[in-house]
């Protein structure tokens, strides 16, 4: 029988998803409205479903409008492989920050920039190469990770502190290929670190997108086997699931998600360790509506920051990967030591 709370639970996810859908599009459409001059709501949505409107088109969908699906696909895709590593390494403190994806990812990016960069600050490569690097980065960094941890990699928690370790050394690195590059293309390498979402094309979008695309149908077939990824081992083995192999695919698929999201935006940090939380919260543990809902909360908390900091700063442009970083620290600090008086 199922009991009151849980079928009452139940219930409430379909409205709950509703309303945080609701509350993207909400921020997206004022992002969309924002800037040097104010735009109506009802002209951004006009524009949006095809009407023209002189003065108003070329701004909304060449300048502000790129911005603001780059951060939904970004701070979505975060939120997604966020919440794949929570899962399958049982463990809330799972992020792709602290296991050395998103690091991996920047390295590789730092170092594609600082070698096919001319004097001009131009690309000598088409730049849809940046994702195929920040992937190889990510995925060098999640083989570097298992590879040390050895026989142990069946643990979650020394996955995780060995991808600590891996992520600090990789960081180590960056910042050591940003210094004895070329000023120029520090500057570049040091935005992109940072977080930013403007200077955003349609076609990084679309290379983006379309990256994308092969990886959700990925995730929405595995997602189908990760409730007993909650199990431990011996039970996995029982229904059928070997959970150390699941557990490097879903690794693997993670960092591809990340070194995807972080390629034209950069390393911003913490979205994929606070959107599952608030999704879990929310929505509770079904697996695709935590995935949907993961997705849309990491969304609005990417287009929320840049809104943000462009409310406090315009007209300087301040990367919106700092305001993440600003909550996102002392809340996995909270976590941390909650898990301590747990433990």
């Amino acid at each position: 029988m199922t009991s009151p709370v849980r079928s009452l639970a139940a219930s409430r996810t379909p409205l709950t998803f509703a309303a945080i859908v609701l509350l993207f599009l909400g921020l997206a459409s004022t992002g969309v409205a924002f800037g040097s001059t104010w735009i109506p709501l009802t002209q951004v949505w006009d524009v949006l479903l095809g009407a023209e409107i002189r003065g108003k088109t070329v701004i909304i969908l060449q300048f502000r409008l790129p911005r603001v699906v780059i951060a939904a696909l970004a701070g979505g895709g975060f939120a997604v492989a966020g919440y794949l590593l929570q899962r399958v390494a049982r463990n809330e403190l799972a992020s792709p920050g602290i296991l050395g994806v998103v690091d991996g990812a920047a390295l590789a990016v730092v170092c594609f920039l600082a070698a096919l960069s001319n004097e001009s600050n131009a690309l000598l490569t088409s730049v849809a190469y940046q994702p195929v690097a920040a992937v190889a980065g990510s995925i060098a960094a999640i083989f570097v990770v298992f590879t040390f941890a050895g026989r142990q990699s069946a643990s979650a928690i020394r996955l995780l502190l060995f991808g600590t370790a891996v992520a600090a050394v990789l960081k180590s690195l960056t910042v050591i290929a940003m210094l004895v590059g070329p000023v120029y293309q520090a500057g570049q390498a040091a935005r992109w670190i940072a977080g930013a979402v403007n200077e955003i094309n349609w076609n990084e979008i679309r290379i983006t997108a379309i990256g994308m695309l092969p990886l959700t149908i990925v995730v929405l077939i595995v997602a189908r086997r990760l409730p007993p990824a909650d199990l431990d081992e011996m039970s996995a083995r029982s229904v059928g699931l070997n959970l150390p192999s699941f557990r490097i695919q879903i690794f693997v698929l993670a960092a591809a998600i990340t070194a995807l999201s972080a390629a034209f935006v950069g390393g911003v940090g913490f979205i994929g360790l606070m959107a599952p939380h608030l999704a879990r919260r929310l929505i509770g543990r079904g697996v695709h509506f935590g995935l949907i809902g993961s997705f849309f909360i990491g969304a609005s908390m990417l287009v929320g920051a840049d809104l943000i900091v462009r409310l406090l700063f315009s007209p300087t442009e301040v990367p919106a990967g700092t305001v993440p970083a600003v909550i996102g620290a002392p809340y996995f600090l909270y976590l941390l030591m909650r898990n301590q008086r747990h433990g």
